[in-house]
């Protein structure tokens, strides 16, 4: 298990200026949250190897720039969209494999979208993906998300049972928050199939702050992940309204550190 940070705190910053900056402050585990379709380049991505070989850092999750698309791009009625768009995310996997990381994260669709989908194809669907990503040695992990399907805790307990060989996720604990859901719920449901997390705090206002800065039960917190028996990656993502100086959040990543 180990801690990292994703490069979306920094946002808008360029990628490859966070990826320094962050690596000067002493982290070395990274999310990439790529911004455009030229960062998905070969020689993008050989600078992105450059800047972090040196500090012996690693990428271990990318997150499309493509997300708040994917509704359309995915999980329209559209059926021949859908397989163009699995022949686009193969970019986003076969970046993952040549920088790495061995994650890819979705958010999926939302639920204001008027779409007729089932849930049951939206899991074949899913599975399709999976298998695109399998190819490059990568998985696919379905991010639970306020105001997408994937809010939803029955639709996660679903997504387990229909392709429970397919199904991965990722718990972003400011997203359930957000959609009036318990992080620990949502943990536990996704249980064996947690594959990454996104953490963060909050104060009593229920702002999202960094880990340490506010009121949430960390102690909880790991007792609940360990007996998932989650042993990977926790990535720290908070926006850049968060936090005023780069020392807060390395001053966060030695905060977590101490419950590992």
């Amino acid at each position: 298990m180990d801690i990292g940070i994703s490069t979306g705190c920094l946002y808008p910053m360029l990628t490859e200026d966070c990826i320094k900056a962050l690596c000067d402050i002493g982290f070395r585990n990274f999310e990439i949250f790529f911004n455009t379709f030229s960062e998905l380049e070969t020689d993008y991505l050989d600078n992105i190897l450059k800047i972090i070989s040196p500090y012996n850092a690693r990428v271990v999750s990318i997150h499309p720039f493509t997300s708040g698309f994917e509704s359309y791009l995915l999980f329209s009625n559209y059926e021949r969209r859908f397989y163009d768009g699995v022949a686009f995310y193969e970019k986003y996997f076969r970046t993952a494999k040549y920088i790495g990381a061995n994650k890819v994260v979705l958010h999926g669709l939302m639920t204001v979208y008027k779409s007729s989908l089932t849930n049951s194809e939206y899991f074949r669907r899913f599975d399709i993906l999976q298998n695109s990503a399998s190819k490059y040695n990568v998985s696919l992990l379905q991010e639970n998300v306020n105001l997408f399907r994937s809010n939803d805790i029955g639709f996660i307990k679903d997504m387990k049972t229909e392709i429970p060989l397919s199904a991965g996720f990722v718990c972003d604990i400011k997203q359930a928050v957000r959609g009036d859901i318990s992080p620990f719920e949502m943990i536990k449901t996704m249980g064996n199939r947690l594959g990454h997390i996104h953490i963060n705090d909050f104060d009593n206002n229920g702002k999202c702050v960094l880990p340490g800065k506010g009121c949430f039960d960390f102690d909880l917190f790991f007792d609940t992940i360990k007996n998932t028996g989650f042993d990977n990656d926790i990535i720290i993502e908070v926006y850049r309204s968060s936090f005023e100086t780069l020392n807060e959040l390395s001053d966060s990543y030695e905060f977590l550190k101490k419950f590992l």
